[in-house]
C-alpha cells in the first residue's frame, strides 16, 4: 500500500484525512438539516426533507464505523513530541467521546423513526429495518436521547476544534497540520532575546600614592 495512504508516527494517511473530512461534511449538512426542518410547514416536501436527514445521519454512521476499522487497521500516529501526559489522556477521552457521539446520534434517531412508525431508507437506494415496532415510551426516549447527544456533540466538538488550534498557534506543533495539511506548517517558536547589553566596568581611579617615587634602597639597607 503506498504510504500516502497508511498513517504514519508523525502524520495521518490519506484514508483517515479523507474520512475525518467527509464525517465533518456530512455532521454539518445534518445538522442544517436538522435546524431547517424543524421550521417548515407541514408540505409534501417537507417529507423530503427530512428523509434527506435521516439518510445524511445514515452516512455519518456508515463513515464512523469505516473510520473505526480504518483506524484498528492503520493505527494512529504518536502524540506530539513534549506533549504532557494529562493532555494525552484528555485527547483520547475526547476522541473517544466523539466517536461515542458519533454512533449513538444516528442510531437513536433510528431508533424513534424505527419506534415512530416510519419506513427509513438510505437516499431512496435501500431500506432498512426498524430497530423497534411503534411504541410511545421508545419514541419519547430516543428523541431525548437524540437532543442531549447533539448537545454534547457541540461541545465536544467546540473543545476539539479550540485544542486543535492550541497546538498549532501557541504549542506550535504539527497536530492540527496531520490532519489538515494545507493549512501551513505552525510558526517556529520565538528565538530567546538576546542578552542585554551591560556598560563595561570601570577602570579603578588611580591614588596619589600610585605616582609616588618608590622607596630608596638605603631605606632597607640596615646603614644609619
Amino acid at each position: 500500500m503506498p504510504h500516502v495512504f497508511r498513517n504514519r508516527d508523525d502524520s495521518w494517511g490519506w484514508v483517515s484525512i479523507s474520512l475525518h473530512w467527509l464525517v465533518v461534511l456530512a455532521v454539518l449538512g445534518l445538522c442544517a438539516v436538522g435546524f431547517l426542518m424543524q421550521e417548515l410547514p407541514n408540505r409534501p416536501y417537507k417529507v423530503e426533507i427530512y428523509a434527506l436527514h435521516k439518510s445524511l445521519g445514515l452516512t455519518v454512521l456508515g463513515l464512523t464505523v469505516l473510520r473505526l476499522l480504518w483506524r484498528l487497521v492503520a493505527g494512529t500516529p504518536a502524540p506530539a513530541p513534549g506533549m504532557p501526559r494529562w493532555q494525552r489522556w484528555l485527547a483520547s477521552a475526547s476522541h473517544g467521546a466523539l466517536y461515542a457521539i458519533l454512533l449513538a446520534m444516528p442510531l437513536s434517531g433510528w431508533l424513534y423513526n424505527s419506534a415512530s412508525g416510519f419506513p427509513l431508507q438510505w437516499f431512496g437506494v435501500f431500506s432498512l429495518p426498524k430497530l423497534s415496532g411503534r411504541d410511545a415510551g421508545i419514541r419519547g426516549f430516543a428523541h431525548d436521547m437524540h437532543e442531549w447527544l447533539f448537545i454534547a456533540l457541540a461541545v465536544v466538538v467546540t473543545v476539539h476544534a479550540f485544542a486543535a488550534l492550541k497546538h498549532h498557534y501557541f504549542d506550535r506543533d504539527r497536530t492540527l497540520v496531520r490532519m489538515l495539511p494545507w493549512c501551513g506548517e505552525p510558526k517556529t517558536a520565538k528565538p530567546p532575546a538576546a542578552p542585554v547589553a551591560t556598560a563595561p566596568a570601570a577602570a579603578p581611579v588611580a591614588s596619589d600614592d600610585d605616582f609616588a617615587d618608590p622607596p630608596n634602597a638605603d631605606t632597607y639597607s640596615g646603614d644609619r
